[in-house]
């Protein structure tokens, strides 16, 4: 099953569009769930981590396909985006935010089924490990391979990934067992959890990231963790 949502102001459109989705999803065996929206923030407003590929209009008369996109990807980097456009003009700005393509308005059957077979074809989705959580910020997924590390804050956890920091409302006890099963976790301090991907080296008690970002490594947790960053750089060479 792929969850489509479909973000346009224009009811006629949908309609059409939904349409040629379920003959696609006919013709290729595939499933579709679809949500609807009709404006940006309406869309940011219930957003989904679940969703594979969002149709969006790039002029809406609230909150229009761009801005909206620009929120998305800082939730988001993962999720497909199809924008949907009468004006050309605007399509290179598009794939400021990550664009798999555009389709210009009205959409053509033949030119949405060529756009999908691409997309398919290149498809990882839910294949891919993530943490989606909510916080006062807003709403985010990120996949475990774009976590960088995590560590204690207060009674919550921070998670640093893709540039950004952002609490999440569980402990790090928590965390580290949803992350503990997956190889490029460790932790080198009972504050923190590292993605092994991202150490560039250790010098002495702390961890040097690829970021340049110093992470304590504690006394008791040394030899454990040198093991599993050994074990890791090996399997990587």
């Amino acid at each position: 099953m792929f969850n489509i949502a479909i973000c346009d102001d224009e009811e006629t459109f949908i309609i059409d569009l939904k349409e040629n989705l379920m003959r696609y999803a006919a013709e290729s065996g595939k499933e579709f769930c679809f949500f609807i929206y009709h404006d940006g923030s309406e869309l940011l407003h219930e957003y989904r981590s679940e969703y594979d590929l969002i149709f969006m209009d790039i002029k809406m008369e609230k909150l229009n396909g761009l801005k909206t996109a620009e929120e998305i990807r800082r939730m988001d980097s993962t999720v497909g985006l199809i924008f949907l456009t009468s004006l050309k003009q605007y399509v290179w700005r598009g794939y400021e935010y990550g664009a798999v393509n555009y389709l210009l308005k009205p959409a053509k059957y033949g030119v949405l089924k060529m756009e999908l077979d691409r997309y398919f074809s290149r498809y990882q989705g839910k294949d891919e490990p993530y943490l989606s959580f909510q916080n006062n910020s807003g709403k985010y997924k990120v996949l475990y391979k774009n976590l960088c590390y995590a560590e204690t804050n207060k009674r919550n956890v921070m998670l640093h990934f893709e540039g950004q920091e952002q609490v999440i409302y569980k402990s790090m006890k928590e965390i580290a067992a949803l992350l503990s099963g997956h190889p490029a976790f460790a932790c080198p301090h009972q504050s923190f959890i590292v993605n092994l991907s991202y150490v560039k080296g250790v010098e002495g008690l702390e961890l040097v990231l690829t970021s340049g970002q110093r992470i304590p490594v504690s006394q008791p947790k040394r030899k454990d963790f040198m093991m599993k960053l050994a074990d890791y750089w090996g399997d990587m060479l």
